[in-house]
């Protein structure tokens, strides 16, 4: 094999590397605006296969038009420099897409679909022609000629999955947690145009990384937030991209009709149209547990619930699995009103939630004073099914429509919460309506609930704030 046939090999899979990297990139710059929901990532998958599909075409039209290296290279370095631009338009694009649909049935998919569309359209297009202009280049260089077609284009889209492949994972588990998602696309533009000026040897290219550098010394100079807190009388205090979520840490100022003012601390995930935790701030001055309640919001009634049992002595009511924990409002409460020295496992799976909670939120896991309170970043199911504990309370607040884990909404899923709980436990489920207030999806999980719990309990909340929820409580025993 030619060094020219080895070299362009590599190309392909580099190629590879960054068309999988861009595409990652995108359900992240999407998730502030939009969420991460099933119909989002329907959105990016569905465009990215359309892109290469374009792609695909352009490349081969184009692949037999010019069957020209020089003519591959500067179309990699065309996606390279056109990347760059993408940390620029996304804020404006983004968020005009979801404003002016905001009020649109089904107005997130549609937006997230624009917004996809203006955004990754010319890089992921451009960097898809590599493949098909590679299997001509090797045709056209192959003794055998046609001969070699298969092969060929077998060992082409071989090197190129491999390569997507790495470049899914390099993106999702390293570069988007470490340096952030803007940096991330400028290190795939500045990736791609390298690629493109060795292969094509023309020196004069390497002015486009000034302007790429330019650009970002200009979008990641201003340190603007990502987007505000969605919130009402919300400021936002702290953002952070993890693997699993967009997260914003907001204070939040309520003031109450007779004048009182109620500061306090709230998580807001992704598009930032539910709260997720909250903290109110006068707990810490007064120590009353009753300032920990959050205005009739879901949070309020994990408490009371194992007092479906007639006659419950609140001395018997010793322990807590929090699925879902969040930055931790539920496990705060039960420490002030049952006691320090409960016993807690909060299970939340996004790590970086846990250390927000330890830095905004006065989580006391881990404290001299909560010997007995642990906090867990892992999957709630897998964490459940790898203990041996038996709990009191098992708590279950990890539904947001439209983002409803599937695995925690199972008759065997419930059944294993049944199994870890104490003779009189309680298994307590926020189920939250879609924005709508349709209950029907709460109906469905009570009735799932009902297989597995002797009697299942329906608790119709409304906070001041306007939350609607549904409290489900299934008891381990039945009552009369």
């Amino acid at each position: 094999m030619a060094s020219k046939d080895r070299f362009l090999l590599v190309v392909v899979f580099l190629a590879g590397v960054g068309t999988l990297g861009i595409e990652m990139v995108m359900p992240r710059l999407l998730a502030p605006f939009f969420g991460t929901s099933q119909p989002i990532w329907a959105v990016v998958i569905g465009t990215t296969l359309l892109y290469l599909a374009i792609g695909y075409q352009l490349g081969g039209r184009l692949a037999d038009r010019f069957p020209n290296e020089r003519v591959l290279y500067r179309l990699i370095i065309l996606a390279g420099f056109v990347c760059a631009f993408v940390p620029l338009l996304s804020r404006p694009i983004l968020q005009f897409a979801q404003f002016a649909l905001r009020n649109v049935v089904a107005g997130g998919f549609i937006g997230a679909l624009l917004a996809a569309v203006l955004l990754f359209a010319a890089p992921v297009i451009l960097m898809a022609t590599v493949g098909p202009f590679a299997i001509r280049l090797r045709l056209k260089q192959a003794a055998e000629g046609v001969e070699a077609a298969g092969r060929t284009a077998g060992a082409v889209s071989a090197i190129s999955t491999v390569g997507s492949i790495v470049g899914t994972f390099l993106t999702v588990l390293v570069l988007i947690p470490t340096i952030g998602t803007q940096l991330t696309i400028y290190s795939m533009a500045v990736f791609l145009l390298l690629l493109g000026i060795i292969g094509l040897r023309d020196w004069r290219y390497l002015a486009l990384l000034g302007v790429v550098a330019a650009l970002a010394f200009f979008t990641l100079s201003d340190q603007r937030q990502i987007k505000a807190a969605d919130c009402t009388n919300c400021t936002l205090i702290a953002e952070a991209e993890s693997a699993y979520n967009y997260i914003q840490v907001a204070q939040q100022d309520i003031v109450y009709s007779n004048g009182v003012e109620d500061p306090r601390s709230v998580l807001l995930l992704n598009e930032g149209l539910a709260l997720h935790s909250i903290d109110r701030r006068k707990f810490a001055v007064t120590g009353d547990p009753l300032d920990l309640l959050t205005d009739g919001g879901p949070w309020d009634y994990f408490a009371v619930a194992p007092y479906f049992y007639p006659e419950r002595d609140p001395t018997s009511v010793r322990s807590l699995a929090m699925l879902g924990a969040g930055a931790g409002t539920v496990p705060k409460q039960m420490l002030a009103i049952y006691g320090a020295d409960m016993q807690i496992a909060g299970v939340e799976i996004d790590p970086h939630i846990l250390e927000l909670g330890r830095s905004y939120f006065d989580v006391e896991a881990g404290e001299p004073g909560y010997p007995n309170y642990r906090v867990y970043g892992q999957d709630a199911r897998a964490w459940l099914a790898s203990t041996e504990q038996t709990y009191d309370i098992i708590g279950v607040d990890a539904y947001h429509q439209p983002y409803i884990p599937f695995h925690l909404t199972t008759v065997e899923f419930f059944r294993e919460v049944r199994t870890h709980l104490n003779p009189d436990g309680v298994a307590v489920v926020n189920a939250a309506r879609s924005p709508g207030g349709d209950g029907r999806w709460c109906m469905q999980l009570a009735t799932t609930m009902r297989s597995v719990f002797p009697q299942v309990f329906m608790l119709d909340t409304r906070s001041t704030h306007g939350a609607s929820n549904v409290i489900l409580v299934g008891i381990n025993r039945p009552v009369g």
